[in-house]
């Protein structure tokens, strides 16, 4: 499958990420393609070794003469965001990635695409099968889980890696290079709610939120995208006065992509129906016009659910009232933006991921900042706010940011390979977002590191895409950068 894209160029490259195409790697599954991996290693006479977590290293020794240049890690993650269209039947476990080329952009049919990080792997790998190439000593560093926990990195043996530079190959925007990144956190919030059953005068509907946009969490939070689970919330809101109770609630699927659907089962009592369908009719046209020329599909809609309704349980009225005014106050979006870097969201929350079930509340928020003092803020005010319900808030993954060096050498050798290649340096930029850059230099703090790559576009929904011909300069400036840095010996 995807045979196509090994007509693509720089062809090594695209016949690696065909096989990440071609291996099912959703986070928390990627033991497949490590053994691929490994497989290739050997064939290749390469030395890979595993640490206790089961991140994956592949070595190759300098070509003759570079001995002395400094040891360059090249660093990406093997596990890739699964979310697919509704309705689309695909298992991100077993079922290859269906790609495609439109206008000069790959995607994939009805998925996500992978592009985040697979092309960084699959850069990674065309490097340390290159045979034209000089070079120093070369590590490639494939971690894991990264997109849900960032576990990998988290977990990384602090006495493993051995070269003195870091390329992050993680980045998604052509032109610019990435030499600092927010620090983040998972709040995970739980309480167990009182249930009544259904009543005989009640009838069982299904409110509903989708046709949302989507995407990544840290890139896209400030561009006014519809959160699903903050749309349905409100909704719910508005629908106080009807005693209207929840019995299920199933929104997101990931704490680091918006949310594109979110979904509830409620009690509404019968004489009720009516007129809360009015209701819901009328916020689904204030969301139309508030997400106008953003999330233009925006669907908000209230049906008979398919459920009987018989012995069948309902939070109580107080119950769903106060979840509902939690989580209606709770923070959601861009919280701050940076007075230190220009046009960089300092602090956000993401609703990623809220359930009920049998009277079982949960709820996974992503918090991110450059800031870990409001990282751990936002932390504290969601405790805060759901203590006030009686539920519990724990914080989970927390990992830190990655300060910015702009005097770096190592970005000024970055930016005169960029310049020479294309005629003009690279925007610096910090992103407001995970990079496990910030993690590694935690562990490993003499490390040189930035982070660069292809331009994608759509990261963690299905909308996933990447521009070819940003591929093209992306494998350009890599090769340029490792060969340049072998010289570093004779600097």
């Amino acid at each position: 499958m995807n045979d196509h894209l090994e007509q693509l160029e720089p062809q090594p490259l695209w016949r690696h990420f065909r096989t990440l195409c071609n291996t099912p790697r959703p986070s928390g599954h990627e033991e497949a393609l490590v053994s691929r991996l490994q497989t290739w290693a050997d064939e290749h006479q390469l030395f890979h070794d595993r640490d206790a977590f089961g991140n994956l290293r592949i070595r190759k020794p300098a070509t003759p003469g570079h001995e002395s240049a400094p040891g360059v890690i090249l660093q990406g993650h093997v596990d890739m965001v699964a979310e697919a269209n509704a309705g689309y039947d695909h298992d991100f476990t077993r079922d290859p990635i269906d790609t495609h080329v439109v206008d000069g952009w790959l995607r994939a049919r009805q998925t996500t695409l992978g592009a985040d990080n697979g092309l960084g792997v699959a850069a990674a790998l065309a490097i340390l099968e290159d045979e034209t190439l000089a070079h120093g000593p070369l590590e490639a560093l494939f971690t894991l889980q990264e997109e849900t926990s960032m576990g990998g990195a988290l977990a990384l043996d602090e006495n493993w890696l051995e070269g003195q530079v870091l390329l992050n190959l993680d980045s998604e925007d052509r032109g610019q290079v990435f030499i600092g990144c927010a620090g983040g956190a998972d709040v995970v919030v739980e309480a167990d709610l009182p249930t009544r059953p259904v009543a005989d005068g009640e009838s069982v509907m299904t409110l509903s939120v989708t046709s949302l946009r989507g995407g990544h969490s840290g890139i896209d939070i400030h561009k006014g995208l519809g959160n699903a689970n903050r749309l349905l919330v409100r909704a719910l809101r508005r629908l106080r006065d009807y005693d209207v109770r929840l019995i299920d609630y199933r929104g997101g699927g990931l704490r680091n992509a918006l949310p594109r659907e979110a979904f509830a089962s409620v009690a509404i009592p019968t004489t009720e129906v009516d007129a809360a369908s009015s209701v819901i009719d009328a916020v689904q046209a204030e969301l139309r016009a508030e997400l106008q020329g953003i999330d233009d599909g925006v669907t908000l809609s209230l049906t008979p659910a398919d459920l009987a309704a018989t012995e069948m349980e309902a939070l109580t009225l107080t119950a769903c009232q106060h979840l509902v005014n939690a989580l209606h106050a709770a923070p959601c979006g861009v919280e701050r933006m940076s007075t230190d870097v220009p046009d960089v969201v300092e602090t956000s929350n993401n609703l990623g991921v809220v359930s009920l079930a049998n009277g079982r509340f949960r709820l996974c928020a992503l918090v991110r900042s450059l800031r870990d003092s409001a990282t751990n803020d936002m932390a504290d005010r969601f405790d805060a706010l759901f203590a006030l319900i009686g539920a519990n808030a724990r914080v989970e993954n927390a990992y830190p940011g990655w300060t910015p060096v702009p005097e770096s050498p190592l970005v000024a050798r970055f930016q005169r390979l960029h310049r020479n290649a294309l005629g003009s340096e690279a925007e610096a930029k910090v992103i407001h977002a995970g990079l496990e850059c910030g993690i590694l230099g935690g562990k490993y703090p003499h490390l040189s590191m930035l982070s660069f790559g292809p331009q994608i576009r759509g990261a963690h929904s299905p909308d996933e895409r990447v521009e070819l011909a940003s591929v093209t300069e992306f494998w350009m400036l890599l090769r340029a950068m490792v060969e340049d840095l072998a010289t570093s010996d004779r600097d």
